[in-house]
């Protein structure tokens, strides 16, 4: 992977909201599919803004723990 972030993700189209953000906006993230660096993910609030890239299977291990509950809010 090169640069872990991208400092403009506006440019880039087809994010999708992550399953675990609510409707009522608030703190959301956003993912995009199918990128050649990883997996971009930003904040929606902040679309002018970066977006963090992680590899496959950084992000997947990511979700595992999430959906294991290994996470406390």
């Amino acid at each position: 992977m090169t640069d872990p972030i991208i400092w403009n993700a506006a440019g880039l189209s087809g994010w999708r909201k992550s399953s675990y953000s609510g409707s009522e906006g608030g703190s959301c993230l956003e993912v995009l599919d199918h990128h050649p660096a990883g997996i971009p993910v930003r904040d929606s609030k902040t679309q002018k803004g970066p977006a963090l890239v992680f590899s496959s299977t950084g992000w997947s291990s990511f979700i595992t723990a999430v959906k294991a509950g290994r996470f406390h809010s």
